[in-house]
C-alpha cells in the first residue's frame, strides 16, 4: 500500500468519526420525557512522506501519519411530552458555562424578552382593527 493509500485510509476513517450520530446521540425516552445527547467531536490528523539519498548514493524514502479525535458530552435537548410549543424543549448543559457562552446567554434572553413583548402589542394591536 503507498503511502498516499495509507493516508487515504487514515482520513476516511476518522471522517466516519464526525457522523451526526456521533454528535447527536440516539433519542432516550425516560418516564415523561425524551432526552438527546449532543457531543462535540474533535479530529485532528497528520501525514507526511520523504525521500533522500546518502553520502554515498544509497537512496530510502519513507512516510508516516496519525491522527487521533476526543468526544465531549456537552448538553442533554429534553422533549417533555405533552408540552407543545417552545416551553416543551429545554436544554441542559452538561458543564459549566464559561464567561462568553454565558453572556451570550443573558444578551439572547434579554432580546427574546424585548421582542417577545413588541410582538405580543403589534399581535394585539392587529386584533383591535
Amino acid at each position: 500500500m503507498s503511502a498516499e493509500d495509507q493516508i487515504r485510509t487514515t482520513a476516511e476513517e476518522l471522517l466516519k468519526i464526525l457522523s451526526i450520530k456521533n454528535v447527536i446521540g440516539d433519542p432516550m425516552e425516560i418516564e415523561d420525557k425524551i432526552l438527546i445527547p449532543v457531543t462535540r467531536v474533535g479530529v485532528g490528523f497528520g501525514a507526511g512522506t520523504g525521500e533522500g539519498t546518502g553520502g554515498k548514493g544509497e537512496g530510502g524514502k519513507g512516510g508516516g501519519g496519525g491522527g487521533g479525535a476526543g468526544v465531549d458530552p456537552v448538553a442533554m435537548v429534553a422533549i417533555f411530552k405533552g408540552v407543545s410549543g417552545p416551553e416543551g424543549v429545554s436544554v441542559l448543559p452538561l458543564a459549566k458555562p464559561g464567561p462568553i457562552a454565558k453572556f451570550i446567554g443573558e444578551m439572547a434572553s434579554t432580546m427574546m424578552e424585548k421582542f417577545g413583548g413588541k410582538m405580543e402589542a403589534k399581535k394585539e394591536e392587529r386584533e383591535e382593527k
